[in-house]
């Protein structure tokens, strides 16, 4: 009797356990998360590789500089007319150069689209269809519900048993990096900023064609230490993501490899002098620049004298998000300034996009506008993006082209320019846009593009968008020409379009292959307001799968 007594005092005991435990399992997830990360080195010098101390003679193949922001919405820059903070040096790369002004992400999360850029392949070509996450971060976003939200998320708990080590969910090594293609006609390329392609010896940048990369290999960054007296922050207890990254992150890079340290001042700023250095080192030979920001992703920093500096914006939130944009604008044009001071303007080629459009999760609702939608959807503010090309020697300044173009044509842009041949033993799914943006060549680079997150589906084909969905189960049709911030939907008028649609939809599907990893996520996204704001009946709303 007494033992039995001791045995549901035990079972009473781990039954409260369970239940605190489950309590506060956020809390839990997160600081396991944080028992794993590496210890981080203070600050060491980078010493990049000096190329030759003189010009050759003769014709030199253009320079290359990519640069990418992360999750900036398509309202977030002055050059269409919107903004909000003034953007003068990345409209210059526009007004410069080439506007495509119906310019497309990859996909609409940011590691997909990053595949594609790198491979000019749709990325479920070879199996990177959902962005790497950890586990225990999927975990906790799919078990929190936001408050005001009537569509919970879904956590795959029984997908965990397949779902491979983080730093292993990557980009085949078999693929042909632009980068490889690059070193192959006599580049020195360099990587900057974030990665997230893969983490494992093979898929590392330095292991997919970089001659040199600094940066982070996951997915996020603080931008400076979180307590920094010189920096602003801007929390959102409403985001379960953002709750996961302001304890999880580390502020850290590494250099080819090497053991994790601290930059010396907020990110945004480092990687832009070391970017400049890289330029300076190789300003005598041809080289391809990869610059990845991880601005304007969260978490939201931002440098004490950019917040200070806009004392009109009174939303803390708004204002911390405007700083960080008017730091980037500044560190684009530092970029500029550098190729100019070198005398590298006239020959290089400068692109500059965005991995997708604006993220929902942030809660301010004007960032993708005129567009509906958010990152994580596959409405045009979720994968409608800035897409600049800018070459002096080549391109006319001011120079517009409507058609639609995507990330997957910049590995066959760039390969033109330095005279490399794409690869011919698999399907490059981009072409070079250098003939449409000089008029050389007319009419539509592709006369469909395709995007997939797995039971979510999208095609553009001549001026018709077609989504399909498998929750809710809908379909969505849109006249682009006629309708372009898709407020009409025709699916219901025009079913013999959506069939046309689906049709290929469903050829395309059979070119490419299963998803390496599975999805351990399906969260709800409101397509007309941000997370934060209450969900009311009829709200439109998709769930994508991560």
């Amino acid at each position: 009797m007494k033992i039995g007594r001791i045995l549901g005092g035990i079972a009473v005991v781990l039954v409260a356990l369970g239940a605190l435990i489950w309590h506060f399992r956020a809390d839990v997830l997160v600081r396991l998360a944080v028992l794993r990360q590496p210890k981080v080195e203070a600050n060491q010098p980078v010493n990049w590789v000096q190329g030759p101390a003189t010009a050759p003679t003769g014709e030199r193949p253009p320079n290359i500089v990519f640069i990418l922001a992360d999750d900036l919405g398509f309202n977030d820059i002055t050059f269409n007319g919107g903004g909000i903070v003034p953007t003068p040096n990345i409209d210059s790369i526009g007004k410069g150069g080439v506007d495509f002004t119906n310019g497309y992400s990859g996909n609409a999360t940011c590691a997909p689209s990053r595949a594609a850029i790198m491979t000019g392949r749709y990325p479920t070509r070879f199996g990177f269809e959902f962005t790497p996450t950890p586990v225990g971060f999927s975990r906790m976003v799919g078990t929190f519900k936001t408050p005001g939200s009537t569509h919970p998320p879904h956590f795959n708990a029984d997908k965990v048993k397949d779902t491979p080590p983080l730093d292993t969910q990557a980009v085949p090594a078999s693929e042909v990096t632009i980068a490889e293609l690059l070193k192959s006609r006599g580049y020195h390329t360099m990587h900057l900023g974030k990665w997230h392609l893969g983490g494992t010896k093979g898929t590392r940048p330095e292991d997919q064609g970089f001659d040199e990369s600094l940066g982070f290999i996951s997915g996020a960054s603080l931008f400076a230490p979180v307590k920094d007296p010189n920096v602003v922050n801007s929390k959102q207890d409403f985001d379960p993501i953002d709750r996961f990254l302001w304890v999880t992150l580390p502020f850290s890079v590494q250099y080819n490899g090497s053991k994790p340290f601290h930059p010396d001042k907020y990110m945004t700023d480092y990687l832009t002098d070391q970017a400049i250095s890289g330029i300076k080192a190789n300003r005598n030979q041809p080289f391809f620049m990869y610059l990845a920001y991880n601005a304007v992703h969260t978490p939201l920093q931002a440098t004490k004298a950019d917040y200070d500096a806009l004392p009109q914006i009174k939303d803390h939130r708004l204002r911390v998000y405007g700083a960080m944009l008017r730091n980037l604008d500044r560190n684009v044009g530092r970029v500029l300034a550098e190729l100019k001071a070198q005398g590298l303007d006239d020959n290089t080629i400068v692109i500059f996009t965005s991995d997708n459009g604006g993220a929902n999760y942030i809660g301010l609702p004007d960032i993708n506008r005129p567009y509906r939608g958010w990152k994580a959807s596959f409405f045009e503010g979720g994968v409608r993006v800035p897409f600049f090309v800018r070459w002096p020697a080549k391109l006319a300044p001011g120079s517009r082209f409507s058609a639609p173009v995507a990330h997957i044509d910049i590995f066959a842009t760039a390969a033109a320019a330095a005279g490399a041949a794409v690869p011919k033993d698999r399907v490059i799914d981009g072409v070079d846009l250098t003939a449409f943006a000089t008029g050389k060549a007319q009419g539509r680079p592709h006369q469909n593009l395709f995007w997939r997150s797995g039971d979510y589906n999208m095609v553009i084909s001549g001026d018709w968008k077609l989504q399909s969905a498998a929750r809710p189960k809908k379909t969505w049709l849109f006249n682009l020409a006629t309708d372009p911030t898709e407020k009409v939907n025709l699916a219901d008028k025009e079913p013999a379009k959506v069939a046309e649609l689906m049709a290929l939809i469903e050829a395309q599907n059979k070119q490419t292959m299963a998803p390496k990893w599975p999805s351990l996520l399906e969260g709800a996204i409101p397509i007309d307001h941000p997370l934060g704001v209450p969900d009311k009946p009829g709200d439109e709303f998709i769930y994508w799968s991560n």
